[in-house]
């Protein structure tokens, strides 16, 4: 476990994991299904259905990431992190694959 206190009251911290592991689980399974579709060597539907299959496997695996041994900021920041990137990356792909 983290040796150090969190600043945020002892409240707060399953509340905000729940959080994390729902939207920030959510972000992320929506950006690798952007991600994924705009990478994918199929045709358009295909790729958007392969990133949609895959992203129901990214999010349980963001909610037990949310859930685990390390501190709450670090939760949020190791879901948020990746999901902008992955869902700025697809966005800037699909928009340059026309």
């Amino acid at each position: 476990m983290n040796s150090r206190p969190s600043s945020l009251p002892a409240g707060l911290l399953l509340p905000g994991r729940v959080l994390a592991a729902v939207l920030g689980g959510y972000a992320l399974a929506a950006a690798v299904a952007v991600f994924l579709a705009a990478v994918l060597p199929a045709g358009r539907a295909e790729a958007a259905v392969g990133g949609m299959q895959l992203s129901f496997v990214v999010y349980p695996a963001a909610v037990i990431w949310a859930f685990s041994p390390v501190s709450l900021l670090r939760a949020w920041v190791g879901l948020l992190l990746p999901a902008v990137a992955l869902g700025g990356l697809g966005w800037a792909l699909r928009g340059a694959g026309g």
